[in-house]
C-alpha cells in the first residue's frame, strides 16, 4: 500500500529589526516575540517547517536579518525558508550561505523571471520557493498576479505564471489570494486544486486561515501540500500539536510528535 505524503504545517514569522511582528498589511505592527525563541517553540510543538520574512527595508536591516538567519540555523532543527527583499542572486546566496534551507522570491521574480533560473542553477530547485500573490477579478474571471504586497497589478496570470515558475526551476509555489488574505474566512480551494492539478511541484497555501476547518479544507478539497499561517499560532488560538491532532482525526496525513517522539 502506498503511504500518502504527510501534509505540512508551516508557521510564518514576519521579522522587523530583529523581532517577530504581526499586523495587517504591515501596519499597526505588534511585537510578538524573539524570532529564534518563537521558532524553537513552534519546532518543539511539531511545526514541519518555518518561514521567516524580512519586512524591513534598510541596508542595515539586511545585515541584521542575515545575522538572525545564522542564529536560527544554529538553534532550529527543522527546515526554514527566508524571504523579503531578495532581488539578486547575491541576496539569495547571502541568506542560503548563512544557513537558510530555502529562499522565497515574489515581486523580484515577476520583474526578473530569470532570477528563478539563476538561483535554481546555482543551488538546485529544492532551494527556490516562488511566492505568488494574486487577486481574482470577477469582471474578467482572471486571477491577476500582484506585486509589492498586493499593491500593484502585473500583466501576469496566476496559472500561467505558476507553470512558468516551475519550468524555470521553482521547487515549490506559495500562493496567497489577496481576496482572502487577512479575512480569516478560508482559502479559494478551487484555485489551489487547479494549481495542484497543473503543476508537479508542491503547493503551499497561504493567507485566509481562521480555523482548523479552513486548513483541513485547503489540504483536502484544495489539494495543497502545506498550509502556512501566522495569527492563529502567534496569538495562541490553537497549538500546532492540537491542530495536527484534529487534522489526523479527520484522516489527513500529518507528522505527529508524541512526548518528543515522532510518529
Amino acid at each position: 500500500m502506498t503511504r500518502m505524503l504527510a501534509k505540512r504545517i508551516i508557521p510564518c514569522l514576519d521579522v522587523k529589526d530583529g523581532r517577530t511582528v504581526k499586523g495587517v498589511n504591515f501596519v499597526n505592527l505588534t511585537d510578538v516575540g524573539d524570532p529564534v525563541e518563537l521558532g524553537a517553540f513552534y519546532a518543539a510543538e511539531g511545526a514541519d517547517e518555518l518561514v521567516y520574512l524580512d519586512i524591513s527595508a534598510s541596508r542595515e536591516a539586511r545585515h541584521t536579518f542575515t545575522r538572525l538567519v545564522e542564529r536560527i540555523a544554529d538553534r532550529i532543527n527543522i527546515p526554514f525558508t527566508v524571504g523579503g527583499g531578495i532581488s539578486t542572486i547575491e541576496d539569495a546566496s547571502r541568506l542560503l550561505d548563512a544557513g537558510a534551507d530555502k529562499i522565497t522570491i515574489n515581486s523580484a521574480a515577476v520583474a526578473q523571471p530569470e532570477l528563478i533560473s539563476e538561483i535554481a542553477a546555482r543551488y538546485g530547485s529544492q532551494f527556490v520557493v516562488v511566492a505568488i500573490d494574486a487577486r481574482f477579478t470577477p469582471d474578467d474571471g482572471i486571477w491577476h498576479v500582484t506585486t509589492h504586497g498586493g499593491s500593484r497589478m502585473s500583466e501576469r496570470e496566476l496559472f500561467s505564471w505558476a507553470r512558468e515558475s516551475q519550468e524555470r526551476g521553482a521547487g515549490e509555489i506559495m500562493f496567497t489570494s489577496m481576496n482572502h488574505d487577512g479575512t480569516r474566512s478560508g482559502y479559494p480551494c478551487e484555485a489551489f486544486s487547479r494549481l495542484s492539478a497543473e503543476l508537479s511541484i508542491p503547493i503551499i497555501a497561504s493567507g485566509g486561515a481562521g480555523s482548523v476547518k479552513d486548513i483541513a479544507e485547503v489540504l483536502t478539497k484544495g489539494r495543497a501540500d502545506a498550509a502556512l499561517a501566522a495569527s492563529i499560532f502567534h496569538y495562541g488560538e490553537i497549538s500546532i500539536g492540537e491542530l495536527k491532532r484534529q487534522l489526523a482525526a479527520d484522516g489527513i496525513p500529518v507528522r505527529l510528535i508524541d512526548r518528543g517522539i515522532e510518529r
